[in-house]
């Protein structure tokens, strides 16, 4: 137990030091947008005021991610350079639905709104290409949206088309995954980076996807009836949970998580003391070999320190590297202490090889999580049939007798008086005697 809590006590310095880069440098990345908001009143009041908002009819992101390690001591944290292009289109705003007076609708308070989730991140001033005219991007001071990060572009004047083809370029810097909205009517994300080892996650996985050792490219399309928001809404609709829910990304993953691995390590520790233990039990009936409870002890106590130098390794040259060394290392331990127990290099080398066996197989375990438990169960199995087999003619009795308990059980009872003298032949005169 205080082994785990000493990964648990790790971990979370790791993640304070996470926390610690990703506030300087930018957070988890989430790009909603465009929309369009058009405010609109009964009475011409603007503290009646309403907004409806407008997604695009099609919105393709294209985007490139540069990765780099930030490192706070000894823990490395992955960050990045995301460039994007979001291009698209609007038809021009329809508030029908929601009023019938075309001059109860603030035309010149419209505005167009993109969401970022971290603004601090932006490294450039982003740029809105709008029916070929550029237009000012502004911070996020939008009286419909306050509270949200992002961008908005004032759009008075320019919504007197029917179409409208945007394109917005956006440079933000993010750590550990870049996620977006499917808001288009078509939605069509490409990204392209060079990070090895990425996890897709969120609400749909890629339509196509290529990962190499170089990095990976991957394409999603989505189309709007497989989202659960519609196209337009009042201001007054509550359907940020249902777009936070229709989020989707990468997760810019370390290949291996050395502190998930020694958690998992850690859960076959009673295995190999137990079986470990059994070695030592077994070559003690069948080579009439004893073994000292203070031996056993130390020997256990060796096994526990492996999983303390796989743990302080791994932070500093991976978990392959330290489940090598630190395996060897008490390999070596264990197998030297046991040359001494035992008497002889041949039964130590048993001892050795049954603890190689077991650290090959807890690595094989990790490496193959999704089915540990199926070569769990037949490791389990081919161990006990390996001991049943080398038991299978043991007296069992004979352990028994061998430690007095048989003897004490079959000894006959003392019948000579207590004051009695012990010469067998003068007490067997007064047994005689009528």
């Amino acid at each position: 137990m205080k082994i785990k809590g000493l990964i648990n006590e790790r971990e979370q310095t790791r993640t304070e030091a996470i926390d610690e880069i990703t506030a300087k440098w930018g957070n988890m990345q989430s790009v909603i947008g465009p929309t369009i908001l058009v405010p609109y009143t009964n009475q011409r009041s603007q503290s009646n005021a309403e907004c409806a908002t407008f997604l695009p009819e099609s919105l393709k992101i294209t985007g490139k991610i540069k990765t780099q390690l930030r490192y706070r001591g000894i823990f490395e944290i992955p960050v990045y350079q995301m460039a994007l292009v979001l291009t698209g289109s609007f038809s021009r705003p329809d508030l029908s639905e929601w009023t019938t007076d075309l001059d109860n609708v603030l035309w010149d308070q419209a505005y167009l709104f993109l969401q970022v989730s971290d603004a601090r991140g932006m490294t450039k001033s982003p740029t809105l290409t709008w029916n070929g005219k550029t237009l000012d991007c502004l911070p996020n001071i939008g009286e419909f949206e306050i509270g949200r990060q992002g961008i908005h572009v004032k759009l008075k004047d320019h919504l007197d088309a029917q179409r409208f083809d945007f394109s917005i370029s956006l440079d933000l810097n993010g750590s550990i995954g870049a996620f977006f909205a499917p808001l288009g009517r078509d939605t069509e994300v490409q990204i392209n980076s060079d990070w090895p080892s990425p996890s897709f996650q969120g609400a749909w996985l890629p339509t196509n996807r290529s990962v190499n050792a170089k990095g990976f490219d991957a394409t999603w399309n989505i189309p709007f009836l497989s989202r659960n928001f519609q196209q337009n809404w009042k201001s007054r609709s509550d359907l940020d949970k249902a777009v936070s829910a229709s989020l989707f990304g990468v997760d810019m993953i370390l290949p291996v998580d050395h502190y998930g691995m020694a958690q998992r390590s850690v859960k076959y520790q009673f295995l190999f003391l137990v079986l470990t233990f059994a070695t030592l039990w077994l070559l003690e009936v069948l080579i009439k070999v004893r073994v000292h409870p203070m031996q056993y002890l130390f020997i256990g106590a060796s096994m526990c320190l492996f999983y303390l130098l796989e743990l302080s390794l791994a932070e500093h040259c991976g978990f392959i590297f330290a489940y090598a060394i630190a395996s060897a290392a008490i390999i070596v331990l264990v197998t030297s202490y046991s040359a001494a127990v035992l008497k002889t290099k041949k039964r130590a080398a048993i001892i050795g090889s049954v603890v190689t066996l077991l650290y090959i197989y807890l690595y094989v375990l990790l490496m193959i999580q999704d089915y540990s438990l199926l070569v769990g169960s037949m490791g389990l199995l081919a161990v006990l049939a390996t001991i049943m087999f080398s038991t299978r003619n043991l007296d069992w009795y004979s352990l028994t007798d061998r430690a007095g308990i048989k003897s004490f059980v079959n000894k006959e009872p003392d019948i000579t008086p207590p004051d009695a003298p012990h010469d067998n032949k003068a007490v067997k005169s007064l047994i005689d005697k009528p």
